[in-house]
């Protein structure tokens, strides 16, 4: 009696972390997790607030993903706040997250482990959900929600340690899976109707609709890179200083790239277009990006950053733009590696970069909102913290469009 009664009593807690009532989500499936009993702590808890459905863009807006957890549109017209949105608890002031858009709807993860379904132009709620009932740990970090055919794919950390599908309609479970270990802090990847997610030494592969694990890949090292795919491949890297590329279907290994002698750690910093793949990869004394062809692993350019490191690089317009530790902007070309353009900044980014049509992009500082102009080289302050937080993680900016 008295084990019921704690039961009880630690259910009615966590229904109460939500204004209403959820609902505990179990997929209908009977493969919908690798034959676990769900506990409250890998539980899907969904409400669903308004019936979802697509939204005008509001093209005046900016979203900031503040580094103190809160997410916030901002008018870029009349310099002012739309909306504000905050996780229900969160044990730390953090952001660590992106937010997915679609059809005018924001989809934001939380580090408490809870995703929002958020109207671009009000704020207001469609549904939200808890994967788990932890609320005094980091479960979602480095997280981009994946959205495809329907359905929302994450992975969580210790001690949830789930890749879930989620229903985009209400936020409810349509599978999960529980992986192997703690680290679990990379977006996934769909491609070929497959899910395919790294943590520690492992790479899985998932049927998309149903969960069921197709694959398995076990590395001597961690695989901390992010998996990205040419259309035909996949390519993951270590911790260390290797680059796989391998088949969507088995995982066998096409071949592998080794960096430069003391790099390592490309991470999040990878991308494919056009059948080449680009990565920056770090070091002790020089940071590197390196340009492959993604059919050989053959190296086509490298181009180095001495006495820096990179810590942000993206595509844009046939152009890899970033920035280093020491607050350099950069554009390269993607043809031939050459430097085309290069400043230091005065406001050290954050965030990602955001490109707008004006000739200028965003970026997110410790201390502001940044709009740089690349005629005049400006740094202009478009909204200004009232405070400024030691050890800042990240943060992250998108326009609306």
């Amino acid at each position: 009696m008295k084990n019921k009664l704690i039961t009880f009593l630690f259910l009615f807690t966590v229904i109460n972390m939500f204004a209403q009532m959820p609902t505990i989500s179990k997929s209908s499936k009977t493969n919908y997790s690798n034959n676990q009993i769900l506990t409250l702590d890998d539980m899907v808890f969904n409400t669903s607030v308004n019936p979802l459905k697509k939204v005008p863009l509001d093209k005046n807006s900016i979203l900031v993903y503040d580094y103190d957890g809160s997410l916030f549109s901002f008018n870029m017209d009349s310099e002012s706040l739309n909306w504000t949105v905050k996780a229900s608890d969160s044990n730390t002031e953090m952001c660590a997250n992106q937010i997915t858009l679609q059809d005018g709807v924001l989809y934001v993860p939380f580090i408490n482990g809870e995703i929002f379904a958020i109207d671009n132009q009000t704020g207001k709620l469609f549904w939200k959900s808890r994967l788990g009932n932890i609320t005094d740990q980091i479960i979602l970090k480095n997280q981009v929600p994946v959205i495809n055919d329907g359905k929302l794919y994450i992975t969580t950390q210790s001690p949830n340690n789930n890749i879930y599908a989620l229903d985009i309609k209400n936020g409810s479970l349509i599978w999960n899976y529980k992986l192997d270990s703690s680290q679990n802090d990379i977006p996934v990847l769909f491609f070929d109707n497959k899910v395919f997610a790294q943590t520690a030494k492992n790479l899985y592969s998932f049927e998309a609709n149903t969960g069921k694990l197709l694959n398995q890949k076990t590395f001597e090292e961690n695989m901390s890179g992010k998996p990205v795919t040419d259309g035909e491949n996949i390519f993951v890297a270590n911790d260390k200083n290797t680059l796989f590329a391998l088949s969507p279907n088995k995982l066998d290994v096409l071949w592998q790239f080794k960096l430069d002698e003391n790099q390592y750690s490309i991470k999040e910093r990878i991308f494919c277009k056009d059948k080449k793949i680009y990565f920056a990869a770090q070091g002790a004394e020089t940071s590197s990006i390196y340009a492959l062809d993604s059919k050989t692993g053959t190296q086509i350019w490298k181009t180095d950053f001495k006495g820096d490191n990179i810590v942000y690089i993206i595509e844009e317009s046939d152009n890899i733009w970033g920035y280093t530790h020491k607050a350099k902007l950069f554009q390269i070309d993607l043809a031939n590696g050459e430097i085309a353009f290069e400043v230091k900044l005065t406001t050290k980014p954050i965030s990602n970069l955001e490109f707008a049509e004006d000739e200028s992009l965003f970026y997110y500082s410790d201390a502001a909102l940044i709009q740089f102009e690349f005629k005049t080289k400006d740094e202009n302050e478009v909204y200004l913290r009232t405070s400024i937080k030691d050890d800042v993680y990240n943060a992250f900016v998108k326009l609306i469009r």
